[in-house]
């Protein structure tokens, strides 16, 4: 059954199970111990895109396989290494190019072009021109600001698993989350909304629920579609009132920047 949407009851021993990043929005994502939350995320978080002749964004609705690349990165000095899977390494220190106008669902951002073999490579793997440009601050996230981190949780992904007929949680990695937390109630994240959450040393304030899309259906190992989470999410959840249609998780500002841990304990309330 879904949670009550009025209750905001704090549920004991709540921890952050998992972390999910990825420096470059739409590949493979990496899943650190810890991270270093800032005010605009966390810290390198998808700073880098790709895009299109057009300056749009590419993401995995039409570029699934590519979750199959994972990359790295380090600062001082910037460094960028692509993983792909044959084991080569692509990369190196970053060199920045020209100014790129890059289109984010219908918003424009100003971004700097990555030169090197990036694009080729990339370009070759998904069967189209592609760029690879830098980020300003907040980088490459979906919901500047206001969205600069996701949280989702185990028991969440354990309904919709019931829901779907599946046997077993969905894989947290279909959602693309920053946090993903353990010893919540079902769908309990969904009433959250303007409180203050606090994740070890880090306080954060979701600010609305995430609307879904097709990403979400891909096998997250080869970005192949193998499961219909919209339809599904759309059967048992999709009366409830959200800020976005078709809802899974929050999006979230971040209050008190600080480092946050696997197994870091979350609170809700001040």
């Amino acid at each position: 059954p879904a949670a009550d949407p009025s209750c905001a009851c704090q549920t004991s021993a709540m921890l952050v199970e998992s972390i999910a990043v990825t420096p470059v929005k739409g590949l493979g994502l990496n899943h650190p111990t810890s991270v270093r939350l800032t005010e605009t995320g966390v810290l390198g978080d998808r700073r880098y895109a790709m895009v299109d002749d057009r300056g749009n964004v590419a993401n995995g609705k039409r570029l699934g396989p590519l979750v199959r690349v994972h990359a790295s990165f380090a600062d001082e000095p910037e460094t960028l290494l692509l993983h792909l899977t044959d084991g080569t390494i692509v990369g190196g220190p970053v060199e920045l190019g020209g100014p790129v106008d890059s289109v984010f669902y219908g918003k424009t951002r100003l971004a700097r072009l990555v030169v090197g073999d990036y694009a080729e490579v990339l370009s070759e793997m998904a069967g189209e021109r592609l760029r690879l440009v830098r980020l300003p601050e907040g980088g490459a996230i979906d919901r500047v600001g206001a969205g600069a981190v996701s949280v989702q949780s185990t028991a969440s992904l354990a309904a919709l698993g019931r829901e779907a007929g599946v046997g077993s949680p969905v894989d947290a990695r279909r959602f693309r989350m920053t946090f993903t937390l353990s010893g919540a109630q079902e769908h309990e994240e969904y009433t959250w909304i303007g409180q203050h959450v606090r994740i070890g040393d880090a306080v954060i304030v979701p600010e609305g629920h995430i609307g879904r899309c097709l990403v979400t259906g891909q096998n997250p190992d080869t970005g192949v579609p193998d499961l219909e989470t919209l339809k599904t999410i759309a059967r048992y959840r999709g009366e409830l009132a959200t800020t976005e249609r078709l809802a899974f998780g929050v999006h979230a500002r971040v209050f008190v920047p600080a480092t946050v841990a696997v197994g870091d304990r979350v609170f809700i309330g001040p």
